[in-house]
């Protein structure tokens, strides 16, 4: 039973990885991205005091927060300049093309709802389902400040990252419309507390 119990978590530790890395070669330019909003989303999660089992479930999910990138245009995902409204209506499917991807996969069933609604708003202005507050999942609503500090302090195509102080007011300007007050306030403390645990993306 053990042996057993050791391969099926294998298989499972490889297929995390499989796609992981499914995702990270679509864009060289987001590559790492996942793995620092993993950092980052684990880092809020221990604060609030989740265990071992809902940290894990917090690190998957913040792996294939942007897997449903894969479905979208190369020439889309990967241009230079700013996007055409129709453009971005292509990128804001990615929510929901990933969570239909995880779909299909029995053993991630519980992380679908996450990666479908990380891009939710506090406010309900978010897409894809218009959730606003507690109705979005905790764990999405963790990536989702995860997920912007680390955008905010990456170069992108089309233009350069922000520093350290303007990317953290903008999460504080942010918070109670766009994200979770509790959890930006949690983040912002914790790394005052701690700036080593922004160690994974300083440039």
């Amino acid at each position: 039973l053990y042996e057993t119990y050791a391969q099926l978590k294998q298989r499972y530790m490889d297929t995390v990885e499989v796609l992981r890395l499914a995702v990270d070669a679509k864009d060289e330019y987001t590559r790492g991205h996942s793995d620092r909003v993993v950092d980052l989303s684990l880092e809020i999660g221990r604060d609030l005091g989740f265990s071992e089992g809902e940290l894990e479930e917090l690190r998957v999910a913040g792996l294939f927060h942007d897997i449903g990138k894969i479905g979208t245009a190369d020439d889309i995902l990967l241009k230079a300049e700013s996007l055409t409204k129709e453009e971005y209506e292509q990128i804001k499917r990615h929510p929901t093309k990933g969570a239909m991807i995880l779909s299909a996969v029995s053993m991630f069933e519980s992380i679908v709802p996450v990666i479908r609604h990380h891009h939710e708003r506090w406010d309900g202005a978010g897409y894809p389902d218009g959730l606003a507050g507690k109705d979005i999942e905790l764990n999405a609503r963790i990536i989702a400040v995860a997920d912007a500090f680390d955008a905010m302090m990456s170069d992108r195509q089309y233009r350069s990252h922000l520093s350290f102080d303007d990317a953290t007011e903008q999460l504080r300007e942010g918070a109670g419309t766009q994200f979770d007050p509790a959890v930006v306030g949690c983040f912002l403390a914790l790394i005052e507390k701690n700036p080593g645990v922004l160690d994974s993306i300083r440039r």
